[in-house]
């Protein structure tokens, strides 16, 4: 049998799962694309976050996608205009928390993103200038600690109002819009 494989933009709001078995009713990516029996996401976008999710029927590709040597890139908006020592920070690693006990991340890569990202809007809103200033940063990471990317920005000092993922590896997020779905042949994942 041959697998197929998936790209998709997960619009905020969805769970990266297709079965939920708790009472509260929630969407789920079988609602986007009919897709067929076996497949499974790899890696995970939390509710809350958007962009780039990778699907497959292939349990081996996911292994390779979700190891430590396919980096994963986000476009992260920030509480506040973070200033570059605060990006320093999280290039060198920082502290969170991880299973209740306290973890160190792995050096990243972060820079200031100085144009906002034309991602359209949002399937909540955020908030508007009232609430003051914010701005956007890259966070590229090899691992994938629970909410990792969010824990980090709020321990420099910059909640996380808005995450995309816009890259795993060599795939990127490009022009797919929230919801949409494209079958490929192959992701052809590039290990660094």
């Amino acid at each position: 049998m041959a697998h197929q494989h998936f790209i998709i933009h997960k619009p905020y709001g969805y769970l990266s799962q297709f079965v939920y078995e708790l009472k509260r009713k929630k969407r789920l990516l079988g609602e986007l694309y009919p897709f067929p029996e076996g497949t499974m996401a790899i890696g995970r976008l939390d509710e809350d976050s958007e962009g780039l999710l990778l699907l497959t029927t292939d349990g081996m590709m996911s292994e390779l996608v979700r190891s430590k040597k396919v980096e994963k890139e986000y476009y992260v908006q920030v509480d506040g205009v973070i200033h570059q020592e605060a990006v320093e920070q999280l290039q060198k690693g920082v502290e969170i928390g991880f299973n209740g006990k306290k973890y160190m991340t792995k050096p990243c890569k972060a820079f200031l993103i100085h144009e906002v990202p034309a991602f359209g809007a949002r399937g909540k809103k955020i908030r508007d200038e009232r609430h003051g200033p914010t701005s956007w940063l890259s966070i590229t990471i090899n691992e994938g600690k629970f909410r990792q990317v969010r824990k980090m920005t709020a321990y420099v000092g910059f909640p996380t109002l808005r995450l995309v993922r816009v890259r795993v590896g060599n795939v990127h997020l490009n022009n797919l819009q929230a919801g949409e779905v494209v079958e490929v042949a192959d992701f052809q994942i590039e290990n660094k």
